[in-house]
C-alpha cells in the first residue's frame, strides 16, 4: 500500500501554526486519493486517526453530497495590520475571514479592524485565538474585538471548563460573541463533551482526527451543534476530504475553513475558490507537481516508517 506513496514537501507563505514547511504523505487507492499528513508533534496513536482517514478516501469513498459548492473563508495570519489587504487579495470572492488573534491585544484589534474594514458591514469576521487566553484574558479581548461585529471567537481558551466559564462571563457582560470550540474536538467524542458542557454555540470539526468523512459526519450529527469543517492545513487532497464532509452535512449555516492551501507557496493540485466557494470534485494531484515538491529520501523514509506503525495500530 505504502510502496508507490508520494511524500511531499511545501515551503509556507507565511509561518503558519509555527509551520515553516509543509509535509504530508500522499496514496492512491480504488477509490481515488488520500491524504495522510498528522503534525510532527502527534503520536502514532492520534496519528492513526489521520490515516483511517486517507484510508477511507484512497479504499472506500466519501458518503453522498447534497450540495455541488462549499462557501469557504479566508485566513488572516498573524499579520501587521498594513498587510491584510494583500492576505486578503489570496482569496479572491470570499466574504468571511478568520483572523489570528491571541498575540499583543492593541496588534490583534488593529489587524481585526483592518479586516472588517477590507470586508465592508456585509461581510463575517471570525476570530482564532487558539486557546492562548485565559477567561479573563477572553473576556477582556472579547469586549475589545466585540464592536468589530465579530461571528464567533474560536477556541479562545484551552479546556471545555474554561470555554464554558467564559461564555457564562460573556452573557453576563453583555457581550454577544458566539464561542467555537475547535481544538477541543480532536477525538470522536469531544464534540459531545463540549455539547454537553454547554462550552460552545458552534463546533469546528476537521476530518483527519475523526478518522474520516464518514464518522466525522455521524459525530456532526449527534453532537448537535452548528458545525463549521476545517482544514488541519491540507494540500488540496486532504482538502477534498473536508469538501466532501461539509458537502454531505444536511446545513451548513457558516463559511468553512478550508482554503488554506492559499497559505502554502505550491501545491500538488488546484482547489480553489471561485467566487468564494470550492466546487465538490475528486482531486487528482498533477504528477509533474509531485516530482518537483517530493521530499528528500531521509524525509520519505521517516513518513513511510510512521504511516506502517500506524497501519499496525488500526489492525
Amino acid at each position: 500500500m505504502f510502496d508507490s506513496a508520494h511524500v511531499v514537501s511545501i515551503p509556507m507563505r507565511v509561518r503558519f501554526r509555527g509551520v515553516d514547511v509543509r509535509e504530508a504523505l500522499l496514496l492512491e487507492g480504488p477509490a481515488g486519493w488520500g491524504e495522510f499528513s498528522p503534525f510532527l508533534e502527534y503520536d502514532d496513536v492520534e496519528s492513526s486517526r489521520w490515516l483511517a482517514a486517507a484510508l477511507e478516501a484512497a479504499y472506500v469513498g466519501w458518503p453522498a453530497a447534497v450540495r455541488t459548492a462549499v462557501p469557504v473563508n479566508a485566513t488572516v495570519p498573524d499579520v501587521p495590520a498594513a498587510d491584510v489587504d494583500a492576505v486578503l487579495a489570496r482569496f479572491p470572492g470570499c466574504t468571511t475571514a478568520k483572523v489570528k488573534v491571541g498575540g499583543v491585544l492593541r496588534e490583534d484589534v488593529d489587524r481585526v479592524a483592518a479586516v472588517r474594514s477590507a470586508l465592508g458591514p456585509a461581510g463575517r469576521v471570525r476570530i482564532d485565538a487558539n486557546a492562548a487566553w485565559t477567561v479573563d484574558d477572553a473576556l477582556a479581548a472579547l469586549v475589545a474585538l466585540a464592536p468589530y461585529d465579530l461571528e464567533y471567537a474560536e477556541q479562545p481558551c484551552a479546556s471545555i471548563p474554561d470555554l464554558a466559564a467564559l461564555r457564562v462571563a460573556l452573557a453576563r457582560a453583555g457581550v454577544d460573541v458566539l464561542v467555537a470550540a475547535d481544538e477541543s474536538v480532536r477525538k470522536a467524542a469531544d464534540p459531545l463533551r463540549v455539547a454537553l458542557a454547554g462550552a460552545a454555540d458552534v463546533v469546528v470539526l476537521k476530518v483527519a482526527p475523526l478518522s474520516g468523512v464518514a464518522r466525522a459526519l455521524e459525530v456532526a450529527q449527534a453532537c448537535g451543534l452548528p458545525v463549521v469543517v476545517s482544514s488541519a492545513l491540507d494540500t488540496s487532497v486532504g482538502i477534498s476530504a473536508g469538501v466532501a464532509l461539509a458537502a454531505a452535512l444536511p446545513e451548513l449555516p457558516y463559511a468553512c475553513g478550508l482554503a488554506t492551501t492559499s497559505l502554502m507557496a505550491s501545491d500538488v493540485a488546484d482547489l480553489l475558490p471561485v467566487a468564494g466557494a470550492l466546487p465538490v470534485r475528486a482531486v487528482v494531484p498533477d504528477p509533474a507537481r509531485l516530482e518537483a515538491l517530493a521530499a528528500s529520501p531521509e524525509r520519505r523514509e521517516w513518513w513511510l516508517a510512521r504511516a506502517r506503525r500506524c497501519a499496525r495500530l488500526l489492525g
